[in-house]
């Protein structure tokens, strides 16, 4: 069963990708399960600057169309059902990182573990203030990384050490 929901999976991901990407967002997962003579197809998408509930709705729209049009792959009746990513998301791509910028990320690289706040990431690593510290961490080097959730504003001594502390809300 496995295994049929692997090629299921992998037999819609080009169609679910085109749709999502000419919709202007990004296919961040898709995971096909049956259940019985039904399946359900999670579908989360995401952009560089976040999606909205909108926006969640339409691509939603969108999908549906498009699914109805590969029934023959699906094999009968489906649910669809469309997100974008969690907060607790891992952080596994430059974009994830850069819409994290000035949040404080858990990071584990290697037998370190560390919190820190996030400062501007390029394609291969990422700026963060550790302990007061600036520190360069390569991409390739972070085994697992997610946003930690704040209760109140970051002291804007760390937003400025960042260059960020005038910039309130960008991300």
């Amino acid at each position: 069963m496995a295994n049929q929901q692997g090629d299921l999976g992998a037999a819609l991901e080009p169609v679910v990708r085109d749709a999502v990407g000419a919709a202007g967002f990004e296919l961040e997962q898709l995971d096909v399960q049956r259940a019985g003579r039904r399946s359900l197809v999670k579908v989360v998408v995401d952009t560089e600057d976040g999606i909205g509930l909108d926006e969640v709705a339409g691509v939603s729209r969108t999908l549906s169309g498009v699914l109805d049009e590969h029934d023959h792959v699906l094999g009968g009746p489906y649910t669809l059902e469309v997100t974008s990513p969690g907060i607790d998301r891992p952080l596994t791509k430059p974009r994830h990182w850069r819409r994290a910028r000035l949040r404080l990320v858990k990071v584990r690289a290697g037998d370190e573990t560390f919190t820190g706040r996030v400062g501007d990431a390029s394609e291969n690593d990422v700026q963060l203030l550790v302990g007061g510290e600036l520190r360069q961490v390569p991409f390739d080097a972070v085994d697992h990384a997610v946003v930690e959730v704040e209760f109140k504003q970051p002291p804007p001594e760390e937003l400025d050490r960042l260059g960020g502390g005038s910039q309130e809300g960008e991300r």
